[in-house]
């Protein structure tokens, strides 16, 4: 039998927290009583710098039922470091580890899913949605994109996939050697390059508490995903700055016409809009190209990607 961890960021989850303790306590004491994992297996919150009861309600869990652990990070550290924290201090202790959302969203009957074809020999799990019912159309449509557009970009994402997945001790050992600092643990966990294997599951509607992920948000990780992994944004501005040359030159050659012929026209309208369409390119493609000098900047340091405050054990 496997020694099963389940590790779940959380982020002033108070008023979910509770329904998630006693659903979580009631799949791992089936999973016990039929044979299928180890009473060694555990679940484990951790608190990534909450600002209301999180971590007064997982102490409390934990005094009640050794089967709950803690891990308290020293500030908010962000949802994939959280995740990472969990991982790694985890690790040497059990067989698998299966990450999920403290929301109750990610389907806990999956897990049965996923542990038989950990049984089978797969190294990483990924839980993938069977269906988007439950997004706004907007969401679903730009989920999508985002997909669609990662993997031209050349990152390995798996569709309609989160952060709901199982990965082997041998996997999480793996990706300890990945130590950059700009985590998008979706699109690293493929590069790992293990056996792998899909379980399908209908996401559900979040039973209290607020998304964690408004637009803001979701454009900012979608960004952070995308120049993580690929360079292929700055070869874009260079292909844009080849065209605008090109088509420089292209001016260049009608104003000629246009002056020796007699037919030139002073017009403020084409200066004005060529002023602003290359000032505005320009500004984009010095943002972009310093969003990646930035990421070099934060790599350098080397700064720890969490600090833990207290584990729970």
């Amino acid at each position: 039998m496997p020694t099963l961890f389940i590790v779940l960021p959380c982020y002033n989850e108070e008023a979910v927290l509770p329904s998630t303790l006693h659903a979580l306590h009631e799949k791992m004491s089936a999973l016990m009583s039929a044979g299928r994992i180890s009473a060694e297996s555990h679940v484990v919150f951790v608190d990534d710098g909450s600002r209301d009861r999180t971590w007064e309600i997982i102490e409390q869990a934990h005094a009640e039922d050794p089967l709950f652990r803690g891990i308290a990070l020293s500030r908010n550290r962000g949802h994939q470091n959280a995740l990472l924290a969990g991982l790694m201090t985890v690790k040497d202790e059990c067989d698998a580890v299966i990450t999920m959302d403290a929301d109750l969203q990610d389907d806990v009957d999956a897990i049965d899913g996923m542990l038989e074809a950990f049984a089978q020999g797969n190294e990483i799990v990924y839980g993938v949605r069977s269906s988007r019912k439950t997004d706004t159309f907007f969401k679903r449509s730009t989920a999508r994109m985002f997909y669609r557009f990662m993997n031209m970009l050349g990152a390995e994402t798996v569709a309609d996939h989160a952060d709901f997945r199982l990965m082997s001790a041998k996997a999480i050992t793996a990706l300890e050697s990945f130590e950059e600092v700009n985590l998008f643990l979706r699109g690293i966990v493929p590069l790992l390059g293990f056996k792998s294997e899909k379980v399908y599951y209908e996401r559900k509607e979040r039973t209290a508490g607020e998304t964690k992920y408004p637009l803001k948000k979701m454009l900012s990780f979608a960004f952070e995903g995308i120049t993580s992994f690929s360079v292929k944004p700055i070869r874009m501005i260079a292909l844009t700055g080849a065209l605008i040359f090109f088509a420089s030159v292209v001016m260049l050659v009608y104003c000629l016409i246009r002056h020796f012929t007699g037919q030139t026209v002073s017009g403020w309208t084409s200066l004005a809009v060529s002023i602003w369409a290359l000032g505005g390119i320009q500004l984009l493609s010095i943002g972009i190209i310093g969003e990646y000098i930035g990421k070099v900047y934060l790599e350098s340091k080397k700064r720890p990607r969490y600090i833990i405050d207290k584990y729970l054990k």
